[in-house]
């Protein structure tokens, strides 16, 4: 019997961001309601919106999956069953929980949409896997603790999908479960408002001697002891597609739309690539090169080959290396003139050198020629956000496709801490 094909799952941190995961190759997407998710601040979504998003994808044969994965209190349980009805009826594919409260207000209300338990509930095990099988979950989103091993040892006792996270920022505590926002910030990490003290600058403080700062390695400015390498796994998607994992998940629900298309488009081609020739797969290293074009830290394997070195961190600096600037999305093409209706994104201007790359518009180069406004005026620079102009184009070029301009003296060729 065949295997059916690995799902791509990508971040939808708002309804832009929906479609562009969608038009660049994303199997399925997830998004946050406006309550119930564990990501207080991305864009979230009104069940309008969610009702909108589900119509485009479907009408793209993609799914559409809703967290719904706070740790519950009394007074949160109140609208619960409602919320979840009104999920269904929005046609939704799936609802992500942790907490067996909705699992249990599910059942109570004889809720029909497929329940896929989050990374929050940290299955690290065949046992607990095996349990939530026998109780009705359909996915389990494995905890990103384990190792590639591990999900073989899974896969080969339960039959219910799995979902395993290949690529984006690493929480540094056990599959996301943190105190330091509560403590430090006031905002609580299990009910979506993260603020990212992992990320933050520390010291060491002797208790006798305060105001005494003592870095823990060589910087005057301290250590970020918590710093993980952001999550890639593009150049090992055959040996997890080869484990049985059944979706491939991409982590960013608050990242831009720049980082969803340029991240999901690189696994699609790959993904793609493996299923026309598993035999004769050979990786391309132009889809990496890809995906360090997007805002990013350095990148690690996590924990799929064992537990990860002290070079998997970054004790010197929480800053993300940033070779590119997305400035533009194509919003329509007029071939007659070869002209490309564009909506800012970045401040560009005339004389710059843009890439262009779209969901089937192959990466070329080109110089911006010419600019002219809505008006038809020409401009030398378009430096209000979103702002409308018209570019010629030596290219052909369709609507979702994206430009983007490098940075002065950088360069993407940053050291690769991935097992190659």
């Amino acid at each position: 019997m065949k295997k059916e094909k690995v799902e791509l799952l990508a971040p939808a941190g708002d309804l832009e961001k929906l479609q562009a995961a969608v038009l660049y190759g994303a199997d399925a997407v997830y998004l946050g309601g406006k309550e119930y998710g564990l990501r207080a601040f991305a864009g979230n979504f009104s069940l309008e919106e969610i009702a909108e998003g589900v119509k485009f994808a479907h009408r793209h044969q993609a799914k559409v999956y809703v967290t719904v994965n706070v740790f519950l209190h009394n007074q949160d349980l109140a609208g619960l069953g409602d919320y979840l009805k009104s999920l269904e009826a929005c046609a939704v594919d799936g609802a992500l929980f942790s907490d067996v409260g909705v699992w249990q207000i599910a059942r109570e209300i004889s809720c029909n949409l497929p329940l896929h338990l989050s990374t929050q509930a940290n299955t690290t095990n065949w046992a607990t896997a095996r349990f939530w099988e026998e109780h009705g979950v359909d996915r389990i989103v494995l905890a990103r603790e384990l190792s590639l091993a591990e999900i073989k040892d899974i896969r080969q006792k339960v039959g219910l999908e799995l979902e395993v996270f290949v690529h984006g920022a690493m929480c540094i505590s056990y599959s996301g479960r943190c105190l330091l926002s509560n403590y430090l910030a006031g905002r609580d990490a299990n009910l979506g408002l993260c603020a990212q003290p992992c990320r933050w600058n520390y010291a060491l403080v002797e208790e006798k001697r305060p105001g005494q700062y003592y870095p823990i390695v060589e910087d005057e400015r301290g250590s970020y002891v918590f710093n993980s390498h952001d999550l890639c796994l593009i150049r090992h998607l055959p040996e997890l597609i080869e484990a049985g994992v059944n979706s491939l998940k991409i982590e960013g629900r608050m990242k831009s739309v720049h980082y969803v298309a340029t991240v999901v488009r690189a696994y699609r081609k790959a993904i793609d690539a493996y299923y026309r020739d598993p035999e004769g797969y050979r990786f391309d290293a132009d889809w990496y090169e890809e995906i360090l074009k997007v805002s990013h830290r350095p990148y690690t394997t996590g924990f799929l080959f064992g537990r990860p070195t002290a070079e998997a961190h970054n004790y010197e600096s929480s800053d993300y290396l940033r070779a590119y600037d997305f400035v533009g999305l194509v919003r329509a093409y007029d071939a007659s003139g070869g002209i490309a209706t564009v909506e800012q994104r970045n401040n560009f201007r005339v004389g710059d050198v843009l890439e262009v790359v779209g969901p089937e518009t192959e990466l070329f180069t080109q110089r911006v020629a010419a600019m002219t406004d809505e008006e038809g005026q020409p401009i030398e620079v378009a430096p209000h956000a979103q702002q409308i102009v018209h570019i010629p184009m030596e290219k052909p070029v369709q609507p979702w496709d994206m430009l983007r301009r490098a940075k002065e003296n950088s360069s993407i060729k940053y050291e690769d801490k991935n097992r190659s």
